[in-house]
């Protein structure tokens, strides 16, 4: 099995597949873990399955617990604590950080993780996949493109990267800051848009969106120019020095026309890729690889169909396709400087306030606890739902029956006694979904 890329999805996967005894190859093209944190929220759902695997305790120990978020930079925050889960926040932590906790334990499982070696095309045939790389060719049995958004895997598969080119650019800045805002900060007027966001070890990222600096292509801002653009939004500049990393981002939202290609599959940035609004996309490779990992492993050892698979571009598509449109609808929001956007920003942030049901609603998606899966029409209602936490019970990667009959037993699955939302017997999947409930 090879993985191309070792990002938090490529990482994930490899703990999942050798969590279950599946020889697994990673090929990432960078020397070494990047030294940027391109994103840093963790949500709900993650923090979950982690916990299933026993990976969150370093997250939680040294990550920032926000109660609230913004969604399109709004002035009225969504509120997580309300959330049916035991990690109801959102967790500031920086990817790079995530990345080493992954990838120690991809290690210690006994992946291979090779560095400076890029995957720069791949070629199925009857017997498996041959992965091209910058210095030789290797084959497998499968192979999993992880490797972003300018994915060679999914490139060389011809699967369609379908979606919108950008139209805005965004700018980032990870800074100290002497005189912060306060916690929540973010602001949209007719100067532009901007959230302050707080990071492990006193660092501040500032972002948004400045009608000023629109010229094409991606580039680093000076600070210079961050400095002027948060005193003309905000008033005042907070007093920044010592950046961590400067950049520009733009908007491009595509989502992959299918997740999987007979032996090739894509996962994270390499199936979707969109505005990092809200924080999420992190988050939805991580869960990606969560539902990919004991699929995989079920086919390569034989004890599932190929045609398993399937079912991972049938669940996880639709979802990387849902955030995209949320993604795009707080785009709409956060570059709505004029009169009339503003309005409709207000209109909105009063909708939050007066309507705690919408900001429940919003904290779900955001969150991803509302991701659910489809199931045969007479499935017992908890088939394909979430399961928050089962203890250590998921940790080996293997199904676990809950019931309160003590003759039953399901094949490959542990049992547990007690109940799930009332059924007398439910099989939770590797990946804290309900497989089947009685």
């Amino acid at each position: 099995m090879i993985i191309a890329g070792a990002g938090p999805t490529g990482l994930l996967l490899a703990c999942e597949l050798r969590l279950a005894g599946v020889d697994t190859l990673v090929l990432e093209r960078r020397a070494a873990r990047g030294t940027h944190t391109k994103a840093m929220a963790l949500h709900a759902r993650s923090i979950e399955q982690l916990a299933m695997r026993g990976l969150a305790a370093p997250l939680l120990a040294h990550g920032v617990r926000l109660p609230t978020w913004h969604f399109g930079f709004l002035a009225q925050r969504i509120d997580f604590t309300v959330l049916d889960s035991p990690y109801p926040f959102v967790l500031s932590y920086p990817q790079e950080r995530t990345e080493a906790v992954l990838e120690e334990r991809a290690r210690e499982l006994g992946a291979t993780i090779v560095r400076g070696r890029a995957v720069t095309g791949v070629a199925e045939d009857a017997d498996g996949v041959t992965v091209s790389t910058d210095s030789e060719s290797i084959r497998a049995a499968w192979v999993v493109g992880a490797d972003g958004a300018g994915s060679a895997v999914r490139t060389s598969a011809g699967i369609v990267f379908e979606g919108i080119a950008p139209s805005f650019h965004s700018y980032l800045g990870d800074v100290m800051a002497d005189n912060p805002p306060p916690p929540g900060f973010a602001v949209v007027n007719e100067a532009g848009a901007m959230m302050v966001a707080p990071m492990p070890g006193g660092v501040y990222r500032i972002a948004g969106y400045d009608p000023m600096h629109q010229e094409p292509g991606r580039r680093e801002i000076t600070m210079d120019e961050l400095r002027d653009i948060i005193a003309r939004i905000a008033g005042a500049d907070f007093g920044i020095h010592d950046p961590r990393w400067l950049s520009r981002f733009d908007n491009t939202t595509r989502v992959a026309a299918s997740y999987r290609r007979g032996r090739i599959l894509l996962a994270g940035d390499a199936a979707h890729m969109h505005f990092p609004a809200g924080g999420v996309g992190l988050n939805l490779g991580l869960q990606d690889a969560m539902n990919l990992g004991w699929k995989l492993a079920s086919v390569v050892h034989g004890t599932a169909a190929p045609s398993l698979l399937d079912s991972y571009d049938a669940e996880r598509r639709p979802w990387g396709a849902d955030v995209a449109r949320h993604t795009m609808a707080q785009t709409a929001l956060i570059t709505a400087t004029g009169p009339e956007g503003l309005a409709l920003r207000e209109l909105f942030s009063t909708m939050i306030t007066d309507h705690p049901a919408v900001s429940l609603s919003i904290a779900r998606r955001l969150s991803a606890l509302d991701v659910h899966y489809p199931a045969a029409p007479d499935a017992h209602p908890l088939t394909g739902t979430r399961v928050a936490e089962l203890g250590e019970h998921l940790s080996s990667g293997e199904a676990v029956l809950v019931t309160d009959d003590p003759t039953m037993r399901a094949d490959g699955a542990r049992v547990v006694p007690g109940a799930i939302g009332g059924a007398r017997a439910a099989l939770v999947r590797p990946d804290g979904y309900v497989g089947w409930a009685a």
